[in-house]
């Protein structure tokens, strides 16, 4: 009888939950992001531990360029769900992008957390592509007195060729760019153009043409043929 009691005390709970949450994903697909973020704000109160609701804040704040506040919504989810290579990929992306609106100062204090969230998203997903990128880009932009390192973006960019030889070229066109070795750029990016032929290596390939060889006639020519394949 008491187990019968509990039930239907709590189950108008749970179907407004259930509802609430429903109610936030048709305005959140709607593109109506404010109304929807409050509805989703209303439902934390009542779940606060709602991984679905955290991510879909993370979502909106995310698209409002919220960065302190999404990072907020990624630590507690990677601390609700710690085997989740994502969150811990997306709280350092947060906090790099975090990082280019604060003063330098503390934007290097932001540094040791990035690295860390990076890396514990590759330790729990080897194959994780986009925090090897996110190092990369990390270390190719840090001064070599915080940590800068072409020889470990290097490593990384390793790490992506043989999980992925387009990444792997890519990214060492990258490197190449960064450091205007624009001729070495060029060679590595027509490889991963060549083996991925897809609009990413179509775009990286045509930009260094353009606008860092000044070859327009490359660019252009290039641009044909990627238009009618």
């Amino acid at each position: 009888m008491r187990q019968l009691m509990i039930f239907f005390v709590l189950t108008p709970f749970f179907l407004w939950s259930q509802s609430n949450f429903e109610k936030g994903e048709q305005l959140f697909h709607a593109k109506k992001n404010k109304e929807a973020e409050v509805v989703f704000e209303e439902n934390l109160k009542h779940h606060p531990n709602d991984i679905k609701t955290l991510e879909r804040l993370a979502d909106i704040s995310a698209k409002e360029k919220q960065w302190e506040k999404t990072a907020s919504y990624y630590k507690k989810l990677k601390q609700l769900k710690p085997t989740e290579a994502d969150y811990f990929y997306k709280y350092g992306g947060c906090l790099g992008m975090r990082a280019l609106e604060v003063n330098k100062l503390k934007a290097f204090g932001m540094v040791d957390d990035m690295k860390s969230s990076f890396e514990k998203a590759i330790d729990l997903n080897p194959k994780h592509l986009p925090a090897r990128w996110a190092l990369i880009e990390l270390y190719l932009q840090l001064p070599g007195i915080l940590g800068g390192s072409e020889s470990k973006a290097l490593k990384y960019s390793n790490e992506l060729a043989k999980l992925s030889p387009v990444d792997g070229y890519l990214s060492k066109g990258r490197i190449e760019e960064y450091f205007k070795r624009y001729d070495l750029a060029e060679k590595n990016y027509l490889k991963a153009h060549e083996i991925g032929n897809s609009k990413v290596t179509f775009q990286k390939l045509y930009n260094l043409y353009l606008n860092k060889l000044k070859e327009s006639k490359k660019a252009h020519e290039l641009k044909r043929k990627f238009d009618s394949k």
